[in-house]
């Protein structure tokens, strides 16, 4: 999950000239998408589901304020609070299918038992 943060890092840093094709929107969700699932999956031990889902959302959503802060100082960069939205879906969207694919995951298991 670190690990990713600093790619996400990484990725606003570049100048804008750098960033290759459309990468905006998609990049953005993308990102977040794969940032809220690591979130998610590294807190769900801990926390009931629903409190790490909202823990997921508020931890994204603040780091994606600090990127969106970071991108002022890169060159042909600006904050965006349209990308801090995007961020946000994204890191929400991406703890909902963790979320999903554990439960399917718990189903599937649950149904395999049963059939022995």
């Amino acid at each position: 999950m670190v690990l990713w943060a600093g790619v996400i890092f990484r990725l606003s840093a570049l100048p804008g000239s750098q960033i290759p094709g459309r990468f905006g929107e998609l990049g953005h969700l993308g990102e977040y998408v794969v940032l809220g699932c690591l979130l998610y999956l590294a807190l769900r031990t801990d926390l009931d589901r629903g409190r790490a889902l909202a823990l997921v959302i508020i931890m994204a959503s603040a780091y994606a304020v600090t990127d969106e802060f970071h991108q002022r100082f890169v060159e042909m960069r600006t904050p965006d609070v349209t990308d801090w939205g995007l961020d946000t879906l994204g890191a929400a969207c991406g703890a909902l299918g963790a979320l999903a694919l554990g439960a399917l995951a718990v189903r599937r298991r649950s149904r395999s038992t049963d059939a022995q």
